[in-house]
C-alpha cells in the first residue's frame, strides 16, 4: 500500500465484510489493500472503455430502428 494514504470510512454489507476478512486472512492482506487494490482495477476498466469509446467516435451512428430495417432488409429477422 502507498505510504501516502486517505483514510476514508467505507459501509459494507455484513456478509460482504466477513467475505472480505476472509479472504485478507488468507492472503495475508488487509481490508484496505484489497479495497484498494478494487477501486484501481475498476479505474483502469473505465480508462479502457473510455479509450474504446474515443476510438469509435468518429463510427456512423444507426438507431435502433434503422438497425431493426436493416436486419430485415437482408432477411436476418
Amino acid at each position: 500500500m502507498s505510504i501516502l494514504s486517505k483514510r476514508s470510512t467505507v459501509y459494507f454489507e455484513p456478509a460482504i465484510h466477513h467475505a472480505l476478512k476472509l479472504r485478507a486472512a488468507s492472503s495475508d492482506t488487509s481490508i484496505s489493500e484489497l479495497v484498494d487494490e478494487a477501486v484501481r482495477l475498476l479505474m483502469r476498466e473505465d480508462q479502457e472503455d473510455l479509450a474504446a469509446v474515443r476510438q469509435r467516435a468518429n463510427e456512423p451512428e444507426i438507431s435502433y430502428e434503422e438497425l431493426l430495417n436493416s436486419l430485415q432488409a437482408d432477411g436476418k429477422i
